[in-house]
């Protein structure tokens, strides 16, 4: 396939997308001192109110609009960001208190922004906001998904964020690019766009001569002695270049394919025009919760594994019994994620623990049988089934 050719075949994929999971960040969206740039939001929403379906038909009611109607998950960043003027502060505070108190405030001004922003075009929009304890639990897992999929249903724009004002440093995303990448394999989208201050990947500081745009990336070798920036400009937000590629790894890997570029150009990339770095999917969709499990789970707690149990969940992808237990650390409790570790200390695997860290001590190395005898049916299972449990390294 030549270069030309693949280039439409990238523009038909893209403008094929029906289901499209469009993440936005702080700088895009705020001003460098804090606070809602209002002209910033509409000019976002005017470009996505064209591509959403809902009532009235695809591009507002009444009329067919620009292009095919499309379900539009929007995660956006800015709470915090838009919490600081209200609050008299001239910075994003480091400390996770007045953090906390900015995203409240903020995120009540971000919402009301996008609410009066779609009406104009007679659109609904739904706030979501997450955290990793939402999604590595099954039961809170399936409650996002549902929601999620019935304010689609019911043609509703949901404007997904993590719920900074709760989330503590083991509870957190750590930045909206990788819930966005996770959101986008939760809702099965068949798009993520990644919209920065920045219209694309550069081999190099965009701002530095002689550097030029990442048109597409296949793989990981594509990006060998890519010189990836960290930070961003404004000072407003977490992310950089850095989160917004891993980001893109993680979707691709889990069968999504994604699009980044800049704020500005959010309509050429939801039409398929050629614009920003377009990331081909590496990978086919996995069970839903297991790449959240492995990439937005915090491990409360670690066991280490025998050789021989080493070997069962990485190689046979088996269960873990408590005969494979060499030693326990941490407090956790039964339904929490905790990290297997082999004999080194290496992190090989990472699950969903079926007892509290102050029962495993009397389970270490023995088999079910016999914890049944002695301690009644409850105690035989596994340690954690292989249904719930994700394997990081082979």
């Amino acid at each position: 396939m030549s270069e030309q050719d693949g280039s439409a075949a990238v523009r038909d994929e893209v403008a094929a997308a029906r289901r499209i999971v469009v993440k936005v960040g702080s700088s895009s969206l705020t001003t460098a001192a804090g606070g809602l740039d209002a002209d910033r939001v509409d000019a976002l929403v005017d470009v996505l109110a064209k591509f959403v379906d809902g009532p009235g038909g695809p591009g507002g009611p009444g009329g067919p609009g620009d292009a095919e109607g499309k379900e539009i998950v929007l995660v956006s960043s800015g709470a915090i960001a838009a919490g600081l003027a209200p609050l008299g502060l001239e910075r994003r505070p480091r400390d996770l208190a007045r953090q906390q108190a900015a995203a409240s405030v903020g995120q009540g001004l971000l919402v009301a922004r996008y609410t009066a922003s779609f009406a104009r075009y007679g659109r609904r929009v739904g706030q979501v906001l997450l955290t990793t304890d939402d999604t590595s639990r099954r039961a809170h897992y399936r409650n996002a998904t549902r929601t999620l999929d019935q304010l689609l249903a019911m043609g509703a724009v949901p404007i997904v964020n993590e719920n900074d004002t709760v989330a503590t440093d083991e509870i957190r995303f750590g930045d909206n690019d990788r819930l966005a990448a996770l959101v986008a394999h939760l809702v099965r989208a068949d798009l993520l766009v990644l919209l920065s201050d920045v219209d694309g990947l550069y081999d190099g500081d965009p701002r530095t001569p002689g550097t030029s745009r990442i048109a597409e990336v296949t793989g990981p070798k594509d990006l060998d002695g890519v010189s990836i920036g960290s930070a961003g400009r404004s000072g407003v937000g977490t992310g950089g270049m850095v989160t917004k590629v891993e980001a893109a790894r993680i979707a691709a890997a889990a069968g999504v394919p994604v699009v980044l570029t800049s704020a500005s150009r959010a309509g050429d990339a939801l039409l398929g025009r050629p614009t920003g770095t377009f990331f081909h999917r590496t990978g086919r969709r996995s069970a839903d919760r297991l790449l959240w499990l492995a990439h937005a789970s915090a491990p409360r707690g670690a066991l280490t594994l025998d050789d021989g149990a080493v070997r069962a969940v990485v190689e046979r992808r088996t269960s873990l019994l408590p005969a494979g237990i060499a030693a326990v650390e941490g407090e956790f409790t039964a339904g929490d994620p905790v990290e297997l570790r082999d004999t080194e200390g290496r992190a090989v695997a990472r699950g969903l623990v079926n007892f509290d860290a102050k029962e495993i001590p009397r389970l270490i190395g023995r088999s079910t049988r016999e914890l049944a005898r002695e301690l009644g049916p409850a105690y035989e299972r596994e340690v954690v089934h292989r249904d719930d449990l994700v394997v990081l390294h082979t």
